[in-house]
């Protein structure tokens, strides 16, 4: 069976994404989960509370902790680390960038956001009632 035969896969389709036989509109994309890791969970906490008391994200979630496999500085490493998962619109995304980056206790901080490309409808609602700029 070729991939494009697959429901269980996530494609393009028109005005929708498919996945599983379920279509979900291209509005959804206008939300993304962003993530972060600290070095301990306070620091974590604090950039969770003020980026959702500044409804830069409707909300946020901390993991932790999580072990860290990578390069830095030309250095392979490892560590501990708190990630922290934030959900905002594409519209609020630079400044909740910049509020992580501004903020961070790293200097270079590592700031990832990934579409949300299939969610209920009162979720998506929820983050961006939430993410409204004033």
């Amino acid at each position: 069976m070729s991939d494009d035969h697959d429901p269980a896969l996530l494609r393009e389709n028109g005005a929708a994404f498919v996945m599983s036989e379920r279509r979900y509109p291209r509005r959804m994309a206008d939300c993304v989960q962003v993530s972060t890791a600290t070095e301990n969970r306070d620091q974590a906490v604090e950039l969770a509370r003020t980026a959702v008391r500044d409804r830069l994200a409707a909300g946020a979630q901390i993991v932790g902790p999580v072990t860290s496999v990578f390069w830095h500085n030309g250095e392979f490493g490892t560590g501990e680390e708190w990630q922290l998962l934030l959900k905002t619109t594409t519209d609020r995304y630079p400044q909740l960038e910049k509020h992580l980056v501004d903020n961070h206790p790293w200097q270079n901080p590592e700031v990832c956001a990934l579409p949300i490309v299939a969610a209920p409808d009162a979720c998506l609602e929820w983050i961006r009632s939430y993410t409204a700029a004033d």
